[in-house]
């Protein structure tokens, strides 16, 4: 394994800085329009599901990384909410499916926007050691 250098630890530093920078960006945006940084993950994770406009609790967790009762939670909170809504599995019963609902929609859309942008204005200032 190869040492890391000053160079590296350099770049390193601001990488940390700079994601720091951007959640903590995300954490405002999300919360001034009433959400937790997790409850727009979700929505995020629904819209953005490979293939198809919905995820199953399971795809949910993982791309949470969470464990599956913290992912039904989440679920449940955003439901309350009126953001997604849940479905029987169309091909395994088993499964439950989260789809967005028409204002789960509209907030996920409004809030993506905001973070490309962000990420945009930050001129792909992410680098890597190597």
């Amino acid at each position: 394994m190869t040492d890391l250098s000053k160079k590296d630890f350099e770049t390193l530093s601001d990488f940390r800085y700079r994601l720091r920078r951007f959640l903590r960006f995300s954490e405002e945006v999300v919360h001034e329009q009433g959400l937790t940084h997790l409850q727009y993950l979700l929505l995020l994770h629904v819209k953005g599901y490979q293939g198809r406009e919905w995820a199953t609790i399971g795809e949910l967790a993982e791309k949470l990384q969470c464990h599956h009762h913290g992912a039904v939670s989440l679920v449940s909170r955003c439901e309350k909410l009126g953001l997604v809504y849940r479905q029987q599995g169309r091909h395994d019963k088993r499964e439950v499916e989260v789809h967005l609902t028409p204002e789960g929609n509209r907030m996920v859309e409004k809030l993506a926007r905001l973070h490309r942008d962000e990420l945009i204005g930050s001129n792909g200032s992410f680098k890597v050691p190597g």
